[in-house]
């Protein structure tokens, strides 16, 4: 039994009923996030030291050109699913990332691979890998909370540090941005 502050005593039998469940939820949503977060910092200081097989897979992808900088339709974005093309984009909050480089991720064998070609913001804001959680339409994400629309925040950071930022995702209608060779060569992170 203990004093809960408003003079009541509780026992362990009752299960926090001062609480929100609510605010419970949303406190082990953020501690995933941040677990899952600190994993795949893990992982990358773990590949950085890996040994010469991971250099070759590396030295695969390396042949591909620096892709110029361009704006992307839905339509457009899938062509780069790494089956059709070899080069492997992807979006996260409106922002298109070249991760050719990471294609044993974001390759078709991959473990992100659903994400290869597509709008990735849902899947990781959700930490869903199943194909009905991407949308095939635009996807405002417009119903997404405010710690999955900080999750989505966050891998857009860790996208921008490591791979190359080479575009926006349209929305219907939008037309794409002229880019001077210029703008082409320095990071360009338009915000709308």
């Amino acid at each position: 039994m203990a004093d809960g502050g408003d003079g009541r005593l509780r026992t362990a039998d009752d299960g926090g009923a001062g609480e929100s469940a609510g605010g419970g939820m949303l406190l082990h949503v953020g501690l995933l996030a941040l677990a899952l977060l600190a994993a795949y910092r893990l992982y990358l200081h773990w590949r950085k030291r890996s040994g010469p097989g991971d250099a070759a897979q590396q030295s695969q992808a390396a042949p591909l050109p620096r892709m110029k900088r361009r704006d992307f339709s839905l339509e457009q974005l899938r062509e780069f699913d790494g089956t059709r093309n070899p080069r492997i984009l992807l979006a996260v909050n409106g922002k298109v990332f070249d991760v050719t480089k990471g294609n044993k991720f974001y390759g078709p064998e991959g473990p992100y691979g659903i994400f290869a070609g597509r709008d990735a913001s849902r899947g990781l804001a959700t930490f869903c890998l199943d194909k009905d959680a991407l949308k095939d339409e635009y996807d405002d994400l417009s119903d997404l909370n405010a710690v999955q629309m900080e999750s989505v925040r966050e891998w857009e950071m860790q996208f921008k540090e490591k791979y190359d930022y080479v575009g926006r995702l349209l929305k219907p209608g939008e037309e794409p941005s002229e880019y001077t060779d210029e703008e082409d060569t320095k990071d360009h992170t338009k915000q709308e």
